[in-house]
Order: structure tokens, then sequence, then C-alpha cells
């Protein structure tokens, strides 16, 4: 009962701009116990899911990061009408202002997360220096302390990886407005170390969910990977992989399967949870339900986050079953029932001679092929508006139908209790496969990416009527002539294999090749939707503008991104 009247204190915080006053809450010195500090932290893991309280509006903070990942790159369009959620359509156009709520939304639900973090902390302090009632024993003190420093590193990656210049708060700052002139990155790295120095491997008391040593390895290995610090990042990222089952034997489904989750594929997750845990839906997938299909599908809310025409044709392949790594995928481009007459639409076929990576299955829905067990895919009668979103859907965030007695929140079956991983074994082994071509060792990026494609040759081909739905097939590289030829493979194999989780438009700007990439795209989608058409890329593009509310509070202290 203290736990939850604990949690239930916590997440009732008014957020201000980097401080957050007692409003109806416990007092320090009442929460400085065992009991307190567990709370706490408990607290810090609450705001993973991005959620403060309630269930919409969280689309911005949402842990797949759907829309600053995804619908910012050449993946997804935001889909649903144009006039739903149009803040939305600046992101996916790179024309938001500064008043775009859905970065608000991002900026406060991670500092509130940083918050959490900071308070468990000095909380944790006056514990261990005698101001409160026993005292944790070393370890267990540590340990917090790692899952806490962690948290907080999570936190501000994701922050400085869509704003840039982020202010650096610790529990040490006590209310000073902090300015956003310096490099954080460091902060978050030294965060991250002392959780690999301090965490286990196995889970903290127990738990799923909870950030142990593998998740801190993996997340330092990625943050020096977007530093370019190659071989230290490699070097982590080869100790979870060494640690781990290998991936060829795990089944790809297995990572966007609820009955499924927390496998050995899972390696830094938000968990998530509906109905049993008395909040509804609250602790549920909250940033993802905008994102199911419409009309008369079994969840139908609310046809956003629709993948691109140009991410489709990605997945065919040639006649050895390889991406086609030169463009060419553009070419003769498969657009389902897009842009077909009535009559047309009325005898529309399933083309099965396309050659396909039998991924794209588990990742977008596209007509007359079966949409997990929901029957086949009827097309428009599952689309709010082809026209702006496009042809296709959304998959790895959906569930089964037989999945949503207990599987989604009570009155609201498009809150899932879908977890989302943020860092899985497939996005570790073609991590490293980047940094084994940028330290010279094409051999293991090739047995790497070999090893992805290994997997995905596994998975089940799709069947209509007992016949293969496409002409499936998944080759292997033999060798990799070049370091170039390298590089365009792994990045190529990122977009398939990681495809709608959250990850490419940090790829794209991490790799240098956004504006090249995107103005190419811009130019082919814009073929198929006129609000794409001519847009071109600023150096600002890169990252987002800093919210104007959080600037006109910093009392000077906040300076906005350049461009903005």
């Amino acid at each position: 009962m203290f736990l939850s009247f604990l949690i239930c204190s916590i997440l009732s915080c008014k957020k201000e701009f980097l401080t957050v006053q007692p409003q109806g809450e416990l007092t320090d010195k009442q929460l400085t116990t065992q009991d307190g500090v567990e709370g706490l932290l408990v607290g810090a893991y609450g705001l993973l899911n991005g959620n403060v309280n309630g269930t919409w509006g969280n689309y911005g903070a949402a842990p797949s990061q759907w829309l600053f990942g995804e619908v910012a790159s050449d993946n997804a369009h935001k889909g649903s009408s144009n006039g739903d959620q149009p803040n939305m359509n600046a992101i996916e156009r790179h024309a938001p202002t500064s008043t775009n709520d859905n970065l608000s939304n991002l900026w406060d639900r991670c500092f509130e997360g940083i918050q959490r973090c900071n308070n468990t902390l000095k909380i944790l302090t006056a514990l261990q220096a005698g101001q409160g009632t026993a005292k944790f024993d070393d370890a267990r003190a540590k340990e917090i302390q790692g899952e806490a420093r962690l948290l907080r590193a999570h936190y501000y990656f994701f922050l400085v990886r869509v704003f840039k210049a982020v202010p650096y708060v610790t529990e040490a700052t006590n209310g000073a407005i902090v300015p956003n002139d310096k490099d954080i990155y460091p902060n978050i790295v030294d965060d991250l170390q002392f959780a690999v120095a301090n965490l286990s491997t196995t889970k903290p008391k127990g738990q799923k969910g909870r950030m142990d040593k593998y998740a801190a390895q993996a997340y330092l290995g990625k943050v020096f990977l977007y530093q370019k610090k190659y071989p230290e990042a490699y070097a982590l990222l080869n100790a979870v992989i060494a640690a781990k089952p290998s991936l060829i034997n795990l089944p790809y489904s297995d990572n966007f399967d609820i009955t499924k989750e927390d496998g050995p594929e899972s390696i830094v997750t938000v968990e998530h949870s509906v109905g049993t845990d008395g909040t509804g839906g609250d602790n549920g997938n909250v940033g993802d339900m905008l994102n199911f299909p419409y009309g008369s599908a079994p969840i139908n809310c609310c046809g956003f986050f629709q993948p691109t025409i140009d991410l489709a044709n990605s997945f065919k392949v040639d006649a050895s079953g390889l991406p086609l790594l030169d463009g060419s995928y553009r070419t003769n481009p498969y657009t389902s029932d897009l842009g077909l007459t009535a009559d047309q639409k009325k005898t529309y076929a399933v083309d099965k001679t396309l050659a396909l990576d039998p991924r794209i299955e588990s990742t977008l829905g596209r007509r007359g092929i079966p949409f997990r067990d929901w029957g086949l895919m009827p097309g428009d009668d599952w689309i709010r508006d082809a026209s702006n979103g496009g042809p296709f859907l959304a998959v790895k965030n959906t569930i089964e139908v037989a999945q949503m007695s207990s599987g989604t929140a009570p009155g609201s079956t498009n809150v899932t209790g879908l977890n989302v991983n943020l860092i899985r074994l497939g996005d570790i082994y073609l991590m490293a496969a980047e940094c084994a071509v940028e330290t010279g060792d094409l051999g293991t990026a090739l047995t790497l990416v070999n090893a992805v494609r290994q997997r995905a040759a596994k998975i089940t081909p799709q069947t209509i009527n007992g016949a293969a739905a496409a002409a499936y097939k998944v080759g292997l590289y033999t060798s990799f002539p070049s370091a170039d030829y390298a590089r365009n493979a792994v990045r190529f194999e990122r977009r398939l294999e990681l495809a709608l989780e959250g990850h490419r438009f940090f790829d794209l700007v991490r790799w240098g090749i956004a504006k090249t990439t995107l103005e190419s795209y811009f130019k082919f989608e814009g073929g198929y939707f006129d609000y794409l058409k001519n847009i071109t890329l600023k150096p600002r593009d890169e990252y987002f503008p800093l919210p104007q509310d959080q600037i006109d509070r910093s009392q000077g202290k906040l300076v906005q991104s350049p461009g903005y």
C-alpha cells in the first residue's frame, strides 16, 4: 500500500521548467527510507512510456519514437487525414516551429523522468548518510545508483538526439536554471559507465524490465557509436553479443508478440501493462495508440503511422535474394492499389511474383495479404485517407485479435500492453557490424550482417490459400569487396531489420546523409503525394527547435538552435 501511495504521489508532480515543486507530495524526510527510495526509482522507470497520467497526448514522447525517428525519415508518413494532428505534418515535412506541441511533449516527459532520477539519487544519498531509517547495504545502494543513472542517461539521450542543445541537470543542481551551451554527451557517457561498473548481469530484484549490465553495455555502446568512437563501441557491443544466444535461432516475430516479450533478444525494454495493475491504460503503450488501422479493422484507431512507398519497395531483392543497394528498388515501384479507379480496385489481385524479403510482412500491411490474425488486409476499408498516407499499414506495433481481451486496456483496445524494445539483439549485431566496417574489420561485418539475414531467411513465408504471397528470398553476401560497399550494406540492412522501430532518422543524421537521402526520397515520394513535393533540407533540419515556452521560462539561459 505504501509504494502504491508513493508512486501516485510522484505522478501528481506539477511540471515546471527544470524544477518540480512539491504539490501534495510526501516530504523528503518521509521518503528517506528504503521503501521511499525504491518507490522513487519505480517512478523513474515509470516515465519510460512517456506518460505522466491519462492516455491521450503522449505521442511525441512515445518510446517507439515513431514520430521523430520514423515519420521524420523516409520510412513513414504521419498518415490519417491531413487535418488530424496537423503539427505532426510539420514534423514530416521538416517545417516545425518552436510551438509544436509534440516537441513540448518530448521535452516535458523526458525532464520529468530526469527529475525522478535525480530525486532518487538525492534521497538515496541522504539515506546512506544516516538521515533516515536503516540504510541499504552497499551492493544495493550502488545498484540503485546504476539503475537511476542509466535511466537518466536514456532520457537525456532521447532529448539530445532531437534537440542537440540540451541543459544538463543533476541532483546537485538544486533548482538552478542551467544553460544549454555545452555538449552533454560526456555526461551521458559518465552515467552509463557508472551503470556498466555497478550493475550485474542479473536483473535487479529479479524483475523483468529492470536495467542490468547488458542494458548498460548496449546503451553505452550505442552512445559511443553516435560519437563515432568505434573501437570503444565495438568492444561493448561484442561483449553483449558474446553473452547472448545466437541471433540466427531467435524468431524475428517474437520481438512483436505480446506473449513472447522479454525474451533473449530484448536488451533494453520499456515494459507496458494494461488492466491488471489498477491504472487502466496509463501504464500501457499509450505513445502508439493512434497507430492502428481505421474503419472496419478489429482495432481501428486512428489511421496514423503509415509506411511509405519507398520503404515498401526497399524490401525488393535481386535474383540472389540480396537488397538492391543501388537504389533500383524504385524502378517500376510497387504501389499496391494506390491510384486505381474504383472499378480497378474491384478486380485488384496480389502480384505473387514480386521478389521480396519476408520481413516486409512483419513490418507493413499490404492489400490482399494476411494481417496478423485479422484476415486479409482489405485496402481502403482499413485506411483513413490513402491519398494522404498511402496504401500501407504499420504492423509491428499491433497485436493479434486473439490477444485483445488480455492485451488491451479496458474500453481502449488501441492501448495495448505490447512492450517496446529500445535496443534489441538484432540492433546490436548491426551496430557492431557498423563498428567493424569503420575499424577495418570487413570480415566480421560480413559475418554479422549475414547472421541477421540468416535469421530473416527462417521467417515462415506468408501465404494466400496455401500459396506463397510473394517470391520470398533472402540471400547471403559472399563478400564485402570494399569499405564503401560494406558500409552501404550495413546501413541498408539496418533499414530492413529495424524499420518502424524508431531508429531511421537518427541513423541518417549520425551518418551525415540526412539531407541527400531525404531530398531524394521527397523527390520520389512526392510523385505520389503533393504535400511532399519540392522539400529541401537546411542544416538546421538535422535537429528540431527547442520548445518556445521553455525558452521563455529560462530567464535567458536557454538559446534556440541555429536556424529556428
